[in-house]
C-alpha cells in the first residue's frame, strides 16, 4: 500500500487476510450496517495493530472485483500502521463473470467473426504495472477462484484472463478453491495448459480438508498449500484445522505451506449472530492458539519460521517456483 517492499522485509506474512470483505452495490444503497466510514477504518487500525503486536510484519489480502475492493479506503488505514498490506487485482466468482464482461471480449468472437482478447487481462496487467484506480498503489499479485459449482464457463474465463496477466506480469496467483471437490486438481489442469508454474501458484483453502493424500500430490505437483482458514470452526475443527498442518509438516512438506486465518475487520457477507458463533475468527488466533497447539504436536519452530516467513518471501521473489 505505501510502495515497493523488498521481500526480505516482508517479515512474518499471514498470506491471506482481509481488511473489509464487502457487497459494493449493498453498502452505497443500504449503508445502515456500515455506519461511520471514520469509525470502520478506526476499528480496523486498532484490530491490525493488535496483529503487529504478536509479531506480525506483513499481510496478504486477496480483495479483488467481487469482494468489494476500494483501496483508497485500505490507504486511510495503511497511513496510520507499520503493517505491509500487499493487495491484489483479479475477479472472485464461483459461476460467470460480472455483467460487464458479458458482451465483451470473448463473448463477442461468434458475432464478429473473429477472435476478440478478453478485457480483463489488460486491467489486471493495469493494476500491476502502474496502479489500481488511479491510486498509484500497485497489485503484487492475481485473484481468481474455482468452488462447488466447478469448471463453469465463467470461471474457467477468469482463471484464464489471471494466468495471461500472471504471464505477462510475472506477478503470482493465489486461488480460492473448494479441497471437498478436489477442485485444485481442475486449477492444476488449466494453468497446466496456460503454462503457468505451479510455484507461483496459492491454493486457497486448502486447510478445509483433512486428506493429507490429497493434498501430498498438489504440493508434490509443485504448488503452495494456503492453510488458511483458522478460525472458522463450522464444519470443522481447530484440532482437523492444525491436524493436517501437523500431519504436512511430518510428511516433509512445510516448504508447501503458509498459514492465515481469511478474517477481516468487517464482512458484510455473515449476519451478526453468526458472527457471534466464530469468536476464534480474528487477526490473532494463529499466534495465540494455532501456533502454541502445532509446537505441542511436533511442528517445530524451523517448521513455522518456514511457513510464515520463508515460504511468502519465496512465492513473490519467484525462487518458489
Amino acid at each position: 500500500m505505501r510502495g515497493p517492499v523488498d521481500t526480505a522485509e516482508l517479515g512474518q506474512t499471514l498470506m491471506h487476510e482481509h481488511v473489509f470483505v464487502l457487497t459494493a452495490d449493498m453498502q452505497q444503497n443500504y449503508p445502515e450496517e456500515w455506519g461511520s466510514e471514520d469509525e470502520r477504518v478506526a476499528d480496523a487500525v486498532g484490530k491490525l495493530r493488535a496483529l503487529e503486536a504478536v509479531g506480525v510484519r506483513t499481510i496478504v489480502d486477496p480483495t479483488v472485483v467481487g469482494l468489494g475492493r476500494y483501496i483508497p479506503r485500505i490507504q486511510r488505514i495503511a497511513e496510520q500502521i507499520d503493517l505491509n498490506i500487499v493487495v491484489a487485482t483479479g475477479c472472485y466468482t464461483y459461476d460467470d463473470v460480472p455483467f460487464f464482461f458479458h458482451h465483451r471480449g470473448p463473448a463477442l468472437n461468434a458475432a464478429v467473426g473473429a477472435e476478440v482478447p478478453d478485457p480483463m487481462v489488460d486491467l489486471f496487467v493495469r493494476d500491476v504495472e502502474e496502479g489500481i484506480a488511479g491510486t498509484g498503489v500497485r497489485a503484487a499479485f492475481l485473484k481468481c477462484a474455482i468452488d462447488a459449482p466447478g469448471l463453469t464457463p465463467g470461471v474457467e474465463r477468469v482463471m484464464r484472463a489471471v494466468a495471461k496477466a500472471h504471464q505477462r506480469t510475472g506477478v503470482p496467483i493465489t486461488v480460492h478453491t473448494h479441497p471437498g471437490t478436489q477442485s485444485g486438481l481442475e486449477v492444476q489442469r488449466v494453468f497446466g495448459e496456460e503454462g503457468v508454474d505451479p510455484g507461483r501458484v496459492v491454493l486457497g483453502h486448502s486447510g478445509d480438508t483433512s486428506d493429507a493424500d490429497h493434498l501430498s500430490a498438489l504440493a508434490d505437483a509443485g504448488f503452495v498449500l494456503g492453510m488458511d482458514r483458522f478460525g472458522i470452526y463450522l464444519d470443522t475443527s481447530f484440532e482437523a484445522r492444525c491436524d493436517v498442518v501437523v500431519e504436512m509438516c511430518r510428511r516433509g512438506y512445510a516448504e508447501r505451506m503458509v498459514l492465515s486465518q481469511d478474517t477481516s475487520c468487517y464482512i458484510d457477507w455473515i449476519d451478526p449472530q453468526v458472527m457471534a458463533l466464530l469468536p476464534q475468527w480474528t487477526y490473532t488466533h494463529i499466534h495465540e492458539e494455532v501456533l502454541p497447539y502445532l509446537r505441542e504436536h511436533g511442528v517445530t519452530d524451523d517448521q513455522i519460521e518456514t511457513m510464515l516467513v520463508t515460504n511468502p518471501r519465496r512465492y513473490f521473489d519467484g525462487s518458489a517456483a
